[in-house]
């Protein structure tokens, strides 16, 4: 598998809208400032402006609060579509999603596409993700979000830094399972950028957005 190029915010044009102005769009939409949204997502206003100017990408955690501060879900962020109400579909649930359908994010660190972006509410926020990161010093600090997180290694090699273990070296093939709340970040350490299949969930199956409210920031 050839080793996957760096993207820029821009980059998202070719697969859906960039995230920035579709932030900045969910954000008038509901009627809110900058300052309101800051306020209810615990981000910074300047943080939340050079996101929607794609002057900054987002992280997982950011793009969480981001989430939980809009009252809505990280499909619901991340999808160009507009994603099935829970309320009109109570029962057998699905949603099938197309490999050539996979919208890219890329965060700097990390492309991430995510799956089953047309149902809202979900338990779990399965994504690929593309681990460009090459060192721990990429990152501003170690990510850590509400609930738990499954790591499942599809190609290549990463070396995942955690807040209270010695980093550890993951191959094609191995998985790892650890409460995301504590502090995390992956590198890729092989000849290739990593290919992972990413699989987070609130401990109370609740979305992981509407745990935001009651986690420190």
């Amino acid at each position: 598998m050839p080793a996957t190029p760096q993207f820029s915010p821009q980059d998202a044009t070719e697969s859906g809208t960039p995230f920035g102005p579709r932030l900045r769009r969910l954000r008038q939409g509901a009627g809110l400032t900058l300052k309101q949204l800051a306020d209810q997502s615990r981000i910074a206003s300047s943080t939340i402006s050079k996101i929607e100017n794609d002057r900054m990408s987002p992280t997982y955690d950011v793009l969480l609060k981001l989430a939980g501060g809009l009252g809505t879900d990280l499909s619901s962020l991340l999808s160009d579509g507009t994603p099935e109400e829970v309320r009109k579909m109570p029962l057998g649930r699905r949603d099938i999603t197309r490999a050539q359908d996979r919208k890219q994010l890329p965060t700097g660190t990390y492309v991430y596409e995510p799956l089953a972006t047309g149902l809202t509410q979900k338990a779990m926020d399965p994504t690929f993700v593309t681990v460009t990161a090459r060192s721990i010093e990429e990152f501003g600090g170690l990510i850590s979000h509400p609930g738990e997180e499954l790591v499942y290694v599809i190609s290549g090699a990463i070396e995942m830094h955690a807040e209270f273990y010695a980093p550890v070296r993951l191959n094609e093939g191995d998985s790892i399972y650890f409460d995301a709340k504590m502090g995390h970040a992956y590198v890729s350490v092989g000849p290739q950028d990593a290919l992972i299949l990413n699989i987070c969930a609130a401990t109370d199956g609740r979305p992981l957005a509407s745990t935001l409210g009651v986690e420190q920031s």
